[in-house]
């Protein structure tokens, strides 16, 4: 009985341990490649850097006296859509005043909205980039102008339903374009 008792008092010695754990959840590590940026040659009265990562432009799109382009990024899911519009008869406080309500139609979602200035004397060009957090449906809004002849807006879309935990690697990377596009804007007078 000796013999007996003295294993099965060590196996159970041995598998009083402590209870198991479940492994700490995983998250994605998304590396996106190192931009490199041209400039682009569009038939509109301004030109900027696109990153090559996105598609070449292949369209301009027009109605009336507003131009647009999509700089689309597949392997993101996302597109940035760029809309121009000439400046008339003053009208330059409408074309500001449109572009901050488009931003505010994303308060409601949004946890918060954050305004940096843009400026840049050489090439004439001023304007606010709007940083949206939370689930809105657009992650940054964008307006540029020279406040005389030329106003350019643009905002991010991706093609998924707004979950900002999942499109935030994505959407840190689009704002470092966003900038870029923002700081090389030149103006074709």
């Amino acid at each position: 009985m000796k013999r007996i008792a003295l294993p099965l008092l060590s196996l159970l010695i041995l598998s009083c341990g402590d209870d198991p754990l479940p492994k700490p959840k995983g998250y994605l590590r998304l590396q996106y490649p190192d931009a490199i940026y041209e400039k682009t040659n569009v038939p509109l009265p301004f030109s900027f850097d696109k990153n090559n990562l996105s598609e070449p432009i292949k369209t301009v799109k027009t109605a009336g006296n507003i131009n647009g382009i999509d700089i689309k990024y597949p392997s993101l899911k996302a597109t940035i859509y760029l809309t121009y519009k000439d400046i008339e008869n003053g009208n330059i406080d409408s074309l500001l005043r449109d572009t901050q309500n488009l931003t505010q139609k994303h308060a409601i979602k949004a946890d918060e909205i954050s305004q940096n200035i843009f400026e840049n004397k050489a090439h004439k060009a001023y304007g606010m980039l709007y940083e949206i957090g939370g689930n809105a449906a657009s992650q940054s809004q964008f307006y540029i102008t020279d406040s005389i002849n030329h106003f350019l807006s643009g905002s991010l879309y991706f093609y998924a339903k707004p979950n900002y935990d999942s499109i935030y690697p994505a959407s840190e990377y689009l704002k470092k374009d966003i900038k870029r596009i923002m700081e090389s804007v030149e103006w074709k007078e």
